[in-house]
């Protein structure tokens, strides 16, 4: 069968063409101005028309906790977010420590055609952080990469070995960065907010130092680390300096990071508790910049579904994060509109970049040959970001019932339409 977007604008890493999209089963078979007979025919006039979007970093919850999310709903959130492929961490019960859980995860969404769901494996058994896992066994059952995301390695030898390890397989670790012993009982970012907020506080600093420790042992075993979850301009610019010393070393932020700061947190609703804490303007602006100059590669959600009982509790006492898979375009959009990034960056920021650190060489681009994942995206349309619009089993975000602009119209998954708004 095949299928025949037309009028696209069609954004890729590098430039914006126009042009028909001709999909033939699952692989982009052509990039004509011509119009060409087919079964399916979508116009896309005044749309932009990406690559499939690539999210590094989410929480889907099965196995363990298929109350808050599951395999299937977080599917269906994803493609109605234009992401095609998403990076599950492995905080789940049973952790993602061996083999069975991992395939059961790959499988499972590989049964549903929604999107591709790519586990991470613990980097220790248990995320205790002392044992390493059979990273050997993971890989070979289809892991992404390592990480102990919810918890940091805090043992500089432990996390050295597993740096050593995983090069052996040309694979990552995804770094969760938060020194535990600064971050003590604090709840928020440290600063003026926390003390009007009366709220014990966090220093950037604690994020900061173990990004640095853990970019020296990137260079000192000549390995790959990846930052989750970049929140301080210091540690923007920590990791500026680990790529201009030739260390391999990349790096995210999340929509959230980059869109709200710890003012947020004077109402105490605990939609704005985050691990990392949001930070302040400056830090902002230090994330943007890191974008444009090529020191954050990507944009990744860390979407973090939690039931509303969760978090209908005291701010000290609440789970972090919140729900990302939907709110992702039109918080990027936000920035676009504003000067501050382009459509080009959006294209390389969140499916050309990711597409090179996982290594998924079909992916990533919309060009001749290539695989048929396609998100197609109407900037402009106006809307309430109601409990009917989101598609997870969650509604845990600052977002709900607000005004936001842009969102995905058509999700192409393997050349399939998987989702029409």
């Amino acid at each position: 069968m095949k299928t025949l977007l037309k009028n696209c604008k069609i954004v890729n890493h590098d430039k914006i063409t126009e042009g028909n999209i001709l999909i033939n089963g699952n692989i982009i078979e052509d990039i004509t101005n011509e119009d060409v007979y087919t079964d399916n025919v979508y116009d896309c006039s005044g749309k932009y028309v990406l690559p499939g979007l690539i999210d590094m970093h989410s929480h889907m919850r099965e196995p363990g906790f298929e109350y808050k999310e599951d395999i299937t709903s977080a599917g269906q959130a994803a493609i109605a977010g234009g992401i095609t492929t998403a990076c599950c961490m492995a905080n789940t019960k049973p952790v993602i420590d061996n083999a069975p859980v991992a395939a059961f995860i790959i499988n499972k969404s590989k049964k549903d055609g929604l999107f591709d769901a790519l586990p991470y494996g613990a980097v220790t058994k248990g995320l205790k952080g002392e044992e390493l896992t059979e990273m050997g066994d993971l890989i070979e059952n289809g892991v992404c990469g390592f990480s102990d995301d919810g918890y940091t390695i805090m043992n500089a030898e432990v996390m050295r070995r597993a740096l050593e390890y995983v090069r052996y397989f040309d694979s990552f670790i995804s770094v969760h960065a938060i020194d535990t012993n600064l971050q003590g009982s604090g709840y928020m970012n440290e600063g003026r907010i926390s003390t009007i907020n009366g709220l014990n506080g966090i220093p950037s600093e604690s994020e900061s130092i173990i990004i640095a420790r853990d970019i020296m042992l990137a260079r000192l075993t000549k390995s790959r680390v990846h930052i989750s979850h970049v929140s301080s301009k210091e540690s923007v610019d920590i990791i500026r300096w680990g790529k201009n010393e030739g260390i391999n070393v990349t790096a995210e932020a999340t929509p959230h990071h980059f869109t709200l700061t710890d003012e947020n947190c004077l109402t105490y609703d605990t939609n704005y508790k985050m691990s990392p804490p949001l930070r302040e303007e400056e830090d902002i602006e230090a994330i943007l910049q890191g974008f444009k100059d090529g020191t954050i590669d990507c944009i990744s959600t860390d979407h973090a579904p939690h039931q509303d009982d969760e978090k209908f509790v005291e701010f000290g006492l609440a789970p972090v994060g919140i729900i990302g898979y939907q709110t992702a375009v039109p918080l990027t959009i936000k920035k676009i509109d504003e000067g501050r990034l382009s459509w080009t960056d959006f294209a390389k920021l969140m499916s050309y970049n990711p597409s090179k650190i996982l290594k998924k060489e079909n992916l990533g681009v919309i060009a001749k040959g290539r695989q048929a994942d396609i998100v197609v995206i109407d900037s402009d349309v106006e809307y309430t970001y109601t409990k009917e619009i989101n598609k997870s089993k969650s509604f845990n975000t600052p977002f709900l019932n607000k005004q936001l602009k842009g969102r995905a119209i058509y999700t192409f998954k393997n050349g399939i339409l998987v989702y029409m708004a």
